[in-house]
């Protein structure tokens, strides 16, 4: 959908809109908003609107503080769960410094520039993310505490089953609101669920990301529940990933990824790419599982790709190739299956776009395929074979991606520094605490 201003003020006055949300997001994910009365909509939508970036995380320094967003139009959308007396609309802003240049700390500016470099190579990269999060009920305690409110599995039906229509409403809710739903289904563990949303270009599918996120959180506050995309909220059982599908076009809109000659229907592109995301796994953790808590979804033994290897029935692979379905040539697409909801989007995209093209750059060629399941080898197996591991901690992911200029490079300099920066900071906080874990093992044994 592409609008112009006009056709924008016309949509609102239909829509009967009285504010206008204004949303951008800082260095981590978190959205953050201005919201702005309608009669302010024309002059943001010419001249931006200013606000002060300083206590955004990983934005500007107190003495350059002052920053402008201005509005995507074609990001355009009625909140449908807002009162109908005060009706909302969002606007998906890019944030500019004051003389008119892209503020290089904007996450949405990092994945345009990405974007950027691959057209310049004849490319158009597209995804397609799978979200997975939990719904819980509220405990009569204040916190919010893990009681998944149903009994489901993997693919279960149940027609009075409350998820089901919760699943339903968010879905109608976001279709109302532009966007395209591939699948919703229960998940492999209690309380889990899944999204699945049509492939975009890129950005398009960030923003969709965003979108979902918080569409999950109001349409399950209207049943009383509570979303979370944390990514393993309950010990023991399944997290939450965002597995993300990737593909590369031409700008005629053909696979760049096909070759019918291939046994898995692969072009020598779509390796390149494939073992760029290989070499730069260990790195590119830092951002597509980016939390401390991403790493007690990574580990062996709950469906999560821990190991950097690939395949196509092996879902224990950092990436998967899906079957071939004759006559789907333009459906040939990676699997990466490390990212999870926890991470920002627009730093994932860009992160898995530059190391793709990195590897095209220099000709990179994967390992062989392992169509095995890993979670059964050995160490000593894992040696024969060279397979890696995704590191086990945020702190390790951390130093992992200080090593990496390719992907430090993707963020540029300016957000490199605010995500560690963040991203240690979040680590020291962990690793100081006292958990119960650790009061029932030591406190009457020592």
């Amino acid at each position: 959908m592409f609008l112009d201003k006009r056709e924008v003020l016309e949509r609102v006055e239909a829509d009967d809109v009285k504010f206008v949300s204004l949303q951008f997001t800082d260095i981590v994910g978190t959205i953050k908003n201005v919201a702005i009365p309608i009669g302010r909509l024309e002059e943001a939508m010419e001249k931006g609107v200013w606000f002060d970036g300083s206590s955004i995380e990983g934005f500007a320094r107190i003495y350059e503080s002052d920053m402008v967003l201005m509005p995507d139009v074609n990001t355009y959308r009625l909140l449908p769960w807002e009162s109908q007396a005060r009706k909302v609309a969002r606007i998906i802003c890019d944030v500019y410094r004051p003389d008119g240049e892209p503020f290089e700390g904007d996450p949405r500016c990092i994945l345009k520039r990405a974007i950027g470099a691959a057209r310049e190579r004849g490319y158009l990269y597209n995804t397609g993310p799978e979200l997975e999060f939990f719904l819980f009920k509220m405990d009569a305690e204040p916190q919010i505490r893990p009681v998944p409110h149903d009994v489901g599995g993997y693919f279960d039906f149940s027609p009075r089953d409350l998820a089901s229509q919760v699943r339903g409403d968010i879905t109608l809710t976001l279709e109302s609101m532009g966007m395209e739903v591939e699948m919703e289904h229960h998940e492999v563990a209690t309380g889990q669920h899944e999204i699945d949303i049509r492939y975009a270009d890129a950005l398009t599918s960030a923003d969709n990301v965003m979108t979902l996120r918080y569409t999950v959180k109001a349409v399950s506050q209207t049943f009383g529940l509570y979303a979370t995309f944390m990514p393993k909220p309950i010990f023991g059982i399944n997290g939450s990933g965002m597995h993300t599908h990737q593909s590369l076009y031409t700008f005629d809109g053909e696979s760049v990824f096909f070759d019918p000659s291939d046994r898995y229907k692969l072009s020598k592109t779509a390796y390149a790419f494939m073992a760029g995301q290989i070499e730069h796994a260990r790195g590119l953790a830092a951002i597509v599982a980016p939390t401390v808590n991403s790493y007690k979804r990574l580990t062996p033994g709950y469906e999560a790709p821990v190991y950097i290897c690939w395949g196509q029935i092996n879902r224990s692979a950092l990436i998967r190739i899906p079957r071939y379905s004759p006559g789907r040539e333009q459906s040939t697409r990676l699997e990466l299956r490390c990212p999870d909801p926890s991470c920002n989007p627009y730093l994932a995209f860009a992160a898995m776009l530059w190391a793709g093209l990195d590897g095209i750059e220099r000709e990179l060629e994967p390992p062989p395929p392992v169509e095995e399941n890993v979670y059964d080898f050995d160490d000593a197996k894992l040696r024969e074979l060279d397979i890696a591991t995704l590191p086990g901690t945020l702190r390790q992911a951390i130093d992992e991606l200080e090593k990496d200029e390719v992907l430090q490079q993707a963020l540029g300099e300016h957000a490199y520094q605010a995500f560690v920066r963040a991203k240690k900071a979040e680590w020291d906080e962990y690793r100081i605490q006292v958990t119960d874990w650790e009061l029932d093992r030591y406190l009457e044994t020592l």
